[in-house]
């Protein structure tokens, strides 16, 4: 039954090795550029941010399940060179895999929930909405989701398809639960924001709460959905031929793993000053060159 839900890169390497090679030059570039662009977004939020809100504690978190999935990403051709046909390392890194990926999926809802609250439920949630609050939250996910996914292994590997069951409601509750809460309080959002009584809100505030919540949408379709479809077709349909279960599980992997490079547009909503930040990271003072500037011109004008 594991080896239906789950398929070790050496198989992907012996029958379909072009398809391989492609997938690890893309998960390469997944790499770096997750890498790097959550490294800058974790400085951002950590040390260029001041007042840890609810959303920046979430976000904080968000970014390091995303850098913990790409740097998943090498272990996963240094595996296949090292580890050969070791099943217990090819455990480890599918569990590490699978944690983070759910936690980003629980981050992600957390902070559509958030936000919702923070516009369209302000007095209601103001006792829920602190950094404490938020803090236990995110203990709880780490332990749900490393729990929910051992059990899903486990189940995988020593139960027999009787289970099948079971590890379709345990997908259930990491991905499609969230998946449903995101896409009610996205149209929540919408339709309270064209109400009279939240208009005493900048535009701006409202625009960027519905960016965000339509990007997580996106994410969700592009990254998740696949994957979990696939599952749920494996679960339905054990007897799915061989070739087309190990294609579309690499792929929908792959796929998977495009959330660490997509989640840093996300971080754009969750503050005002996100993406000046990183402007002034990449680019030198210019404040401090037009003050130079300006006093040159006044010295010079004082000789004149």
């Amino acid at each position: 039954l594991f080896s239906k839900f789950i398929h070790p890169d050496n198989e992907l390497y012996t029958e379909f090795y072009s398809l391989w090679i492609a997938l690890m030059v893309v998960n390469a570039i997944i790499f770096l550029v997750g890498v790097v662009l959550n490294s800058l977004a974790l400085y951002v939020f950590c040390f260029r941010t001041k007042t840890k809100t609810t959303s920046v504690i979430y976000t904080i978190n968000l970014i390091v399940t995303d850098l913990l999935v790409g740097f998943s990403l090498p272990v996963r051709i240094i595996m296949f060179y090292s580890a050969g046909d070791c099943l217990n390392c090819s455990l480890v890194h599918i569990f590490g895999y699978f944690v983070n990926m759910y936690c980003s999926i629980l981050f992600l809802t957390c902070i559509c929930v958030d936000r919702y609250l923070a516009i369209v439920q302000v007095e209601v949630s103001r006792k829920w909405r602190n950094p404490t609050c938020a803090k236990g939250i995110c203990v709880f996910i780490w332990i749900f989701a490393t729990v929910v996914t051992f059990s899903i292994l486990t189940m995988a590997i020593q139960f027999a398809a009787c289970c099948l069951s079971k590890i379709l409601v345990l997908m259930v509750c990491e991905y499609f639960f969230p998946l449903i809460i995101i896409i009610f309080f996205t149209t929540r959002i919408m339709c309270a924001l064209s109400k009279p009584s939240l208009m005493h809100q900048s535009r701006e505030r409202r625009m960027r709460a519905v960016q965000l919540l339509i990007t997580v949408l996106i994410i969700f379709m592009i990254c998740f959905t696949p994957f979990h479809v696939r599952q749920v077709a494996i679960s339905v349909n054990p007897d799915m031929p061989h070739d087309v279960s190990l294609l579309v599980y690499h792929v929908t992997v792959t796929l998977s793993s495009l959330n660490s490079c997509m989640d840093p547009i996300v971080y754009c909503f969750v503050t005002n000053n996100f993406q000046s930040t990183m402007k002034n990271i990449f680019r030198k003072t210019e404040p401090e060159q037009t003050n130079v500037d300006i006093l040159g011109m006044n010295k010079n004008s004082k000789g004149s």
